[in-house]
């Protein structure tokens, strides 16, 4: 049984190969990049570098000033006392749920929970801290070795990259934390009947974690802005985002191989021994609780935080590269700024103004919708931001001036582009319940056919409605970002570039940019109404595991402790009928974060593309399909989106088969009430020991699949972006999607129908652990590993030109051919390392099962 929850044999070979990849990358940096490689790489023009840019000064009035007379600087930190102000209001309702009442059974099993998190956070963090040697070698070979910058200062770059990285990992473990205080405290207060305080109780952990980390990651990037040298802040904000898009994709990929692993062990087991989901002699419940943490907690907080400060320094570098002027330059990036602390403000404000409308309307029912007071929040709070928007706007640059000239009408122009990003985060959500909603007709259908075809009909049915919402969902993006391109083609041409040719192009992109930017607008309460879910679906669990209902005399003792008298039939239906609701908004927030990915990623290719033609001088016919680099490219990225969706998936079959193995072996029914604490933590033990390999494996082929590509030609890589960016948007958004309508088709077939132990229930679990990899895994991971491909990308595409300009094409072709062998050992890896070996688990010619090959060879030759 011991292979069944240790490393195969090939894992010391695993470790081999990453050290010594590590020290192929830095050997081969060290020994290709001449001394004078500085000198190529200014030679490809104005625009050459990113990485170049030199901020302007916010505290010059000359400049630019805004409202009476003040100067940039001081606007942005009055912003930094507003960050501040969200730290706080974060940090007090933190607080205010560690404080509220909960039973000694349902603690005790929360603080299990936590510590199996903390113990996996931990992991991660150490495992953090070897894919950071990779990429600070990428930042040491570029800053120190080709830009030729001191050693201090790309020790200050590097040391921004562990901030990033730092900043992901601490807003995930606090999103753990107060989520595993409110799964107890959601799980005590159902036992009073009411179905308020089972609903603010979820949302409330949720609006702490959404405004701490808003306000985290601005303190973060204001402090740049206002601290660090000009010089010096444009390459401190491309470590930055490197470092956090590295903490995001390793915690989401990581995160979500985990929690499915562990939801698949847990729930394969109502099939086979016909219990209930959170039933506490199954030793893989505690795993899958702290896997709803690890996936739907750790992963989203971490993304949040790096699509949140990506998508600005997008925003940063393309008015560096594509606006020539200072001052306007200035005004531009202190609006975005300013318009971003706002936006922390609308959504404190939003949540206040819903929690007092769902108080009047909800807090003496006994039960209602759980999804129409989230869904008014996200409509209250898109309003709010609109309005806020166009104030704040017509304030800062209502009467812009540039060269003397007044552009009365730009404000509210930028507004209309931004409010095509807000209306996204409030119609997307909508669209996605048609598809995943408890009440969608689409869902409904999925029961139906199960109910007749079984498991089959179950899958086809769930594949239909993610296709669907891929194909209206891409509408919605296109027409939205459409609206924003018209917008863009009046009053900001001529502010953003004296070439009209140009500006015409570069006022579209900015566009995209800040459709993107629009998208988070609502940040912290898009990242609330996600956070829901998790909470939700732990108290259920914490509920079940308590056995609270089993202690002796425990009615009197509540009533006698707390003050009220429990039903406990009740709590359980009000616990069953959340989560179908944070199922729904759980699916609702995926598309979101994977849509601003993409969008944002649009500005930094053209960031990347100004490079490659300095500025749209040159080069403009190799952005062409007739280009044969570009149009290998756009199919080479192709092909990574559909290996990585399946390596994902590789991780989580291998896996939830071992915890199956063991858990069947292990599981007893008799005699006992609770699964042993040393099963429970080999399940966990399973459930990272194969989230880390599948880690280490996708994220080291993205690292040397980027690096081949950047060296193979710079076109090509064009290509390979705008491919993986594309592909991977309607990929993710399907298996997303497909993937909630499973879930919720479960949830009905639970609750609605009460149809446990059945064979529609079984049929509706089957289809349920075919949609957790898809939505909660595969799906997710992609918007993270989309962005730091482009960032990472943008330092070794620059690398490889300045190569080839030093006529060194020869070496970078080696180069590329060596990254390449590399990227295929990993993605060979990624999959015929981690599959399921065949032997263990197969059937003779007259099916009787036998346990490994030689058994089958045997009787073959026997017959």
């Amino acid at each position: 049984m011991s292979s069944s929850i240790s490393a195969r044999p090939g894992s010391r070979w695993g470790h081999f190969f990453v050290y010594l990849a590590l020290l192929l990358v830095m050997g081969l940096l060290a020994v290709s990049i001449p001394a004078h490689a500085a000198d190529a790489v200014p030679a490809l023009g104005a625009h050459a570098s990113e990485a170049n840019l030199v901020l302007p000064r916010f505290d010059d009035l000359a400049t630019a000033s805004f409202l009476w007379g003040v100067t940039g600087a001081q606007l942005l930190s009055v912003g930094l006392l507003v960050c501040v102000g969200g730290l706080i209001f974060g940090a007090v309702f933190y607080e205010q749920i560690r404080r509220l009442p909960a039973h000694r059974s349902m603690l005790e099993v929360s603080e299990l929970i936590y510590e199996v998190c903390k113990t996996y956070m931990l992991t991660q963090g150490k495992f953090l801290l070897i894919l950071e040697a990779f990429v600070a070698t990428i930042i040491v070979a570029y800053f120190g070795w080709v830009q030729h910058m001191s050693a201090g200062d790309v020790g200050i770059i590097v040391a921004f990259s562990l901030i990033g990285i730092a900043g992901s990992f601490g807003v995930a473990w606090f999103g753990i934390r107060v989520n595993t205080f409110a799964n107890s405290r959601t799980a005590f207060a159902s036992l009073e009947g009411k179905g308020f305080p089972v609903y603010a109780i979820p949302l409330k952990s949720g609006i702490s974690i959404g405004m701490l980390l808003i306000s985290t990651e601005l303190i973060i990037m204001l402090a740049i802005l206002l601290f660090v040298s000009p010089s010096l802040a444009g390459k401190c904000f491309i470590g930055f985002a490197i470092g956090e898009s590295l903490g995001a994709a390793a915690l989401r990929i990581a995160g979500g191989i985990f929690t499915k692993i562990a939801d698949i062990g847990a729930d394969l087991m109502k099939i086979v021994f016909r219990i209930d989901e959170d039933d506490a002699r199954n030793p893989g419940v505690i795993a899958d609780c702290a896997g709803d943490n690890a996936g739907d907690s750790v992963g989203p907080t971490a993304d949040g935080f790096e699509t949140y400060g990506v998508t600005g320094v997008a925003l940063i570098s393309f008015i560096m590269l594509a606006v020539p002027t200072a001052a306007v330059q200035v005004q531009l990036l202190v609006w975005i700024f300013v318009m971003r602390v706002v936006m922390i403000i609308a959504s404190g404000l939003s949540y206040y103004v819903n929690a007092v409308r769902a108080r009047a309307k909800y807090e003496h029912s006994k039960g209602f919708d759980f999804e129409a007071p989230l869904t008014s929040l996200v409509w209250i709070t898109s309003l709010v931001s609109l309005a806020f928007t166009f104030v704040v706007s017509y304030l800062l640059i209502g009467k812009i001036a540039i060269n003397g000239v007044v552009y009365a009408d730009l404000w509210w122009q930028l507004s209309a582009i931004i409010t095509c990003g807000t209306l996204a985060g409030a119609i997307i959500p909508e669209v996605v319940k048609v598809f995943t909603s408890t009440g969608s007709r689409h869902v409904r259908e999925v029961v139906k056919a199960s109910n007749e075809g079984g498991a089959s009909l179950n899958i086809l049915s769930g594949l239909t409605a993610g296709n669907f919402s891929a194909f209206w969902l891409g509408l919605i993006i296109v027409a939205l970002m459409g609206g924003a391109y018209v917008m863009s083609q009046f009053d900001l041409v001529a502010i953003i570039n004296p070439d009209p040719a140009k500006a015409a192009i570069m006022a579209a992109v900015f566009s995209f940019g800040l459709v993107a930017f629009g998208f988070l607008g609502m940040g912290p309460v898009t990242l609330a109404v996600d956070s829901y879910g998790p909470v939700t679906d732990n108290a259920q669990s914490v509920y079940e595991l308590s056995t609270i209902e089993q202690l002796p005399d425990i009615a009197a003792e509540v009533e006698r402790d707390f003050g009220f008298k429990p039903d406990f039939e009740r709590a359980k239906d009000l616990l069953e009928e959340n989560d179908g609701a944070g199922n729904t908004f759980k699916a609702t927030a995926k598309p979101v974060l994977i849509g601003t990915a993409v969008v944002g990623a649009t500005t930094m290719v053209f960031s990347i593309i100004m490079l490659l033609t300095n500025g749209l001088t040159s080069n403009l016919d190799k952005l062409s399909m007739l280009h044969p680099p570009l149009l290998l490219g756009l199919i080479s990225g192709g092909a990574t989106i559909f290996w990585f969706s399946g390596a994902s998936m590789q991780a989580v079959s291998t896996g939830a088969y071992r915890a199956v193995e063991f858990i069947k072996r292990s599981m007893k029914l008799d005699g006992v009430s609770k699964a042993s604490s040393e099963d429970s933590k080999k399940v966990v033990e399973i459930c990272t020991l194969y989230a880390q390999k599948g880690t280490i494996n996708i994220f080291l082929a993205v690292f040397f699949g980027t690096l081949a590509a950047a060296f193979i030609n710079p076109f090509f890589f064009i290509g390979y972006l705008v491919s993986i960016a594309i592909i991977g948007l309607y990929q993710a958004v399907f298996m997303a999607n497909a993937g909630g309508a499973w879930d919720n088709a479960k949830k009905i077939v639970e609750t609605e129908l009460r149809a446990k132990g059945t064979a529609l229930h079984a049929a509706a679990v089957v289809g349920d652990t075919v949609g957790d990899p898809f939505k909660d895994t595969s799906s997710v991971a992609m918007n993270p590993i989309i962005k730091f491909t482009t960032l990472f990308g943008l330092l070794a595409v620059e690398m490889g030109v300045g190569l080839v300009a030093q006529g060194q094409q020869g070496l970078a072709w080696s180069m590329a051919t060596l990254f390449l062998v590399l990227n295929l050992v990993f993605v060979w890896r990624s999959f015929y390392g981690m599959r399921i070996d065949v032997g263990e688990l197969a059937v003779d010619e007259t099916g009787k099962k036998v346990n490994n090959a030689v058994e089958i060879s045997g009787a073959r030759q026997a017959g």
